[in-house]
This record gives C-alpha cells, sequence and structure tokens, in this order.
C-alpha cells in the first residue's frame, strides 16, 4: 500500500486527521508525516496534483490543507483553484484553521492562506526595509506553535509578523 499523498511505498503509519470524525487517518510516509506537522518542502509536495483527487476523503482534507500551506507558490494556489471538495469534506478541511488562535488586531480569525494589511509601518530585522502601512501580504502561513505570528512574503521576502499589527482582508 503506498502513501496517500506521495505514492512512496515505503514503512507508512496512520497519521490522524484532525477536525473530522473520530478516527479519521490516513497513511502516510514518514516524509509526508513530518512535513504535514512542520516545515514542509515545496518540491516534495508536488505529488499533490494527483492525490488530491483521491476519492478518500481523509486524503483530500490533508491536500487541501497542505496546498493552502504552500499558496505562497504559485503552482500550489493552481492546484488548489481546482480542487473540489463536496461542502462536508471543505468544512472539515477549513476546520483545523478555524480552532488555530491565530486572529487579526481586530479579534477576526485567520485561516491558512489568507490575505491581510499591515496596521502600521514595521521595520524588518535584518532585511533593511520598513514594511509600509497598508502592504498587503496574500497567502499568509501560520506559525503552528505561536497563535501571535504569521509568516508571509513582503518585497519578496519571508517575514514573520505579529497578529496584532495586522487586519484580515
Amino acid at each position: 500500500m503506498p502513501c496517500a499523498l506521495c505514492s512512496a511505498e515505503i514503512d507508512l503509519v496512520a497519521h490522524p486527521v484532525p477536525g473530522g470524525p473520530d478516527g479519521a487517518s490516513a497513511a502516510l510516509c514518514a516524509t509526508c508525516a513530518a512535513q504535514i506537522d512542520g516545515t514542509p518542502d515545496p518540491d516534495h509536495w508536488r505529488c499533490l496534483a494527483s492525490s488530491m483527487w483521491s476519492e478518500d476523503p481523509a486524503t483530500q482534507v490533508l491536500a487541501a490543507r497542505m496546498l493552502l500551506r504552500l499558496a505562497d507558490h504559485g503552482w500550489a494556489r493552481d492546484l488548489a483553484d481546482q480542487l473540489w471538495l463536496d461542502d462536508d469534506t471543505r468544512a472539515w478541511a477549513e476546520n483545523v484553521a478555524r480552532d488555530s488562535g491565530h486572529r487579526d488586531g481586530n479579534g477576526v480569525p485567520l485561516v491558512q492562506g489568507d490575505t491581510v494589511v499591515l496596521t502600521r509601518d514595521l521595520p524588518v530585522k535584518g532585511a533593511g526595509f520598513t514594511a509600509k502601512r497598508g502592504t498587503a501580504v496574500r497567502g499568509i502561513s501560520l506559525v503552528a506553535d505561536n497563535p501571535a505570528h504569521i509568516e508571509g512574503r513582503v518585497e519578496g521576502q519571508r517575514i514573520v509578523i505579529l497578529t496584532g499589527f495586522v487586519r484580515k482582508r
């Protein structure tokens, strides 16, 4: 049996897919399981072009969530635009993001892939520029272990931004 996401035929583990039916899981290789919970290697995830069409809802949910996490890559945005999920599966895919605890400066929940606007000028340490108020940051990533931080691209550089200094667009 191959990995549900990348089709690798190596040791597989049952990876839980939270936010849906109790006990929902997908059989994943160690690489996919580690990257879902950690830092994803975008080149590894090009496999989502085929696995996102799986008939297994848990696999569809994992594919949708990974495409959202990789939204700063054009190929991932294109795949996400093509992805069709029934209403229940889409709600399941979005469920974890709603419960992440990430909120903008107005208390509005943030979801992976959202567009936010900076509410003040922010000096970017180590980059030598200031991110100006009103700058739109598209396709944000949520920092998993800190709900006060998001990541996004400003002036071509990936930076960490405090959620208190943004508003959802």
